[in-house]
């Protein structure tokens, strides 16, 4: 019943157009992606998410993985056959190192093309997702040895990877983690302990399984000072580089979830599994952000993704659906009722989420330029500017995108009335599986704080500081174009309300932290709000510049800056609210005993 689009001709606006990604052709991979081989991927990609992860995901949603007595772990029917499509297709690689086997392109293309994998199936498009994860942690962190055994084969998707953290009496306070590891003499460890909540931590998709697992070394100080990370396979690595015997790593179970039933979330133990380590001792949560942060964007890109599904059957539903009359009069007079598209209550639901999500696009589509010449620039200013900017903006992609993508899951499934609550329609499930992403990789909460308490002040505020001079000169050098001064206003005054935010906190929440605390969701939020409003300011202009120029689909432009419009009309007013809760502080919030409640 749901369908699927890839939405190529709006990221190729977005690349092409907005962000003009060819200025970057100085990166190293760049020069390589020429705008037909980046359509070119884009299209094959939109047809592998098309014909070969959708189709499987009402199935994985309804079969769900399955564990046998001997904990081995069966995918969804269908799964193993497409990951080996994926793996040929040379999609594990796309951007990453060719010294291991990676084709070395953008991470920018390798985002746009995860969007469309996580859209059509998101259950599934996490086992991969895992693995791209884990590859970039050992190659910053890996030693010669372990990037030449673990990376080339897990680049060609023969072997996949997890992160193993999470325990079943700590979540995000790591510190509290139980999971010991014991030296041998030999450079190796005997890894004991069991870690839950582990995605794709067992399946049958792949010829081994190499977890990335935080521990404690006996004699280690407690807390996350104390904290190693280790490689640990599912199967030991003969010298060869074949696969061995099993390593003490089992699935004690696969959690009963509420969503993402094609994905195998597994209570994961390991009996003196033999491990080695990553990086220096006591230092594995360093190790491990590099794949945490990575794993973020990622889930930020879920919220979006699984939106874009969403609202992509809203509309088919909305078109088809008929129900009264326009309150403007007749609008289909061949028919005994108007579509439900005409109402204007359905219409708030649909440009809302609309314009979120063409935003949104445009948002981790530039946050993922930003981490190619983080990567790749050999401007070290330049490189460490972006890596801040990065870091700043984890939090808010990741915490704001899958708010939002749940919300507007909710929203398109209303579109359905009681058809919405029916799982043959699909809904349901988007709604469910949107659910987890704003938990996992650190609930939301955790990312605002995260936001306030530790990005804002790095490095003297450097990255909240360039951010805030890149949307205000925006507003500046284009503030005599009559076209854009309704665009520039409107995300001015956004602006000007972050910044006093920013300030509310500077002044307020040295001498009182909870105030940091009490205001940390409205300004992650804010924070997004205004990010997506410079996206629609860029948008916008691209989109005038087309216009002027006579080319391309003239409706397509029209539809950009009518929606760029909405957004600033009905959404970025909330920036104000926002503001206005912030500075009330904390008192309200904290003022009832912890025994009354």
């Amino acid at each position: 019943m749901p369908s699927y689009s890839a939405p190529i001709d709006d990221t190729l606006f977005i690349l092409n157009d907005v962000l003009k990604y060819e200025r970057f052709n100085n990166l190293p991979g760049f020069a390589d992606a020429s705008p037909d081989i980046v359509e070119a991927v884009l299209r094959e990609a939109g047809r592998v998410a098309e014909e070969v992860f959708f189709p499987l995901n009402q199935v994985g949603d309804q079969e769900g993985c399955i564990r046998h007595d001997d904990g081995s772990v069966t995918t969804p029917k269908g799964f193993k056959e497409a990951f080996s499509q994926y793996k040929e297709g040379g999609w594990m690689g796309l951007g990453f190192d060719p010294e291991y086997g990676g084709q070395g392109l953008p991470y920018v293309l390798h985002t746009a093309v995860s969007e469309y994998l996580s859209s059509a199936n998101m259950a599934f498009a996490m086992y991969p997702g895992l693995t791209q994860g884990a590859m970039a942690a050992i190659h910053v962190h890996g030693t010669d040895e372990q990037k030449q055994t673990y990376l080339p084969k897990m680049v060609e998707g023969i072997w996949t990877g997890t992160m193993n953290l999470t325990e079943p009496h700590c979540g995000t306070d790591l510190g509290l983690l139980r999971t010991k590891a014991v030296p041998q003499g030999d450079g190796t460890f005997k890894i004991t302990g069991q870690k839950i909540f582990i995605s794709a931590g067992e399946h049958d998709m792949s010829d081994n399984i190499i977890h990335l697992v935080l521990a404690r070394i006996e004699g280690a100080p407690e807390g996350v000072k104390g904290i190693s990370l280790f490689i640990v396979p599912k199967f030991a690595i003969n010298e060869d580089g074949s696969v061995g015997d099993t390593n003490g790593v089992s699935c004690g179970s696969i959690e009963e979830k509420m969503g993402i039933h094609g994905n195998s979330t597994c209570v994961m133990n390991y009996d003196d599994a033999v491990g080695t380590l990553v990086g220096e001792e006591h230092k594995g949560l360093k190790a491990m952000f590099i794949m945490m942060n990575e794993a973020r964007l990622g889930v930020g890109l879920q919220g979006l993704a699984i939106s874009e599904i969403a609202y992509q059957n809203a509309v088919i539903y909305a078109k088809d659906r008929i129900q009264g009359r326009s309150l403007s009069g007749v609008k289909h007079a061949d028919k005994k009722a108007d579509p439900i598209i005409v109402h204007p209550d359905v219409r708030r639901n649909l440009m809302t989420i609309r314009s979120f999500n063409e935003a949104g696009r445009a948002f981790i589509l530039w946050a993922a330029l930003k981490s190619d010449v983080a990567h790749r620039s050999e401007d070290k200013e330049e490189a460490a500017l972006s890596e801040e900017m990065m870091g700043l903006l984890t939090p808010v992609i990741k915490g704001v995108l899958t708010d939002k993508g749940f919300e507007h899951t909710v929203m398109a499934q209303q579109m359905y009335g009681g058809h919405g609550y029916i799982e043959e329609w699909g809904m349901s499930q988007y709604v469910r599986d949107a659910r987890i992403a704003m938990i996992y990789e650190g609930a939301n909460g955790i990312q605002a704080l995260d936001l306030v308490g530790r990005k804002l002040g790095m490095n003297g505020g450097r990255g909240v500081q360039a951010f805030f001079k890149e949307v205000g000169d925006f507003c500046q050098d284009n503030r005599e174009d009559e076209n854009l001064a309704f665009f520039t206003k409107h995300l001015k005054k956004g602006l000007n309300d972050l910044q006093s935010a920013t300030m509310w906190f500077v002044q307020n929440a040295m001498a009182k932290p909870d105030n940091a605390g009490a205001g940390s969701h409205d300004y992650m939020h804010m924070f997004g709000l205004v990010a997506l409003g410079y996206m629609w300011a860029l948008q916008t202009k691209a989109a005038q510049e087309k216009l002027a120029e006579g080319t391309g689909d003239k409706q397509y432009f029209d539809n950009k800056i009518a929606t760029s419009r909405f957004f600033f009309d009905r959404v970025m007013p909330e920036t104000s609210a926002h503001l206005a809760r912030i500075s009330t502080g904390a008192d309200s919030m904290m003022a009832i005993p912890e025994d009354a409640f």
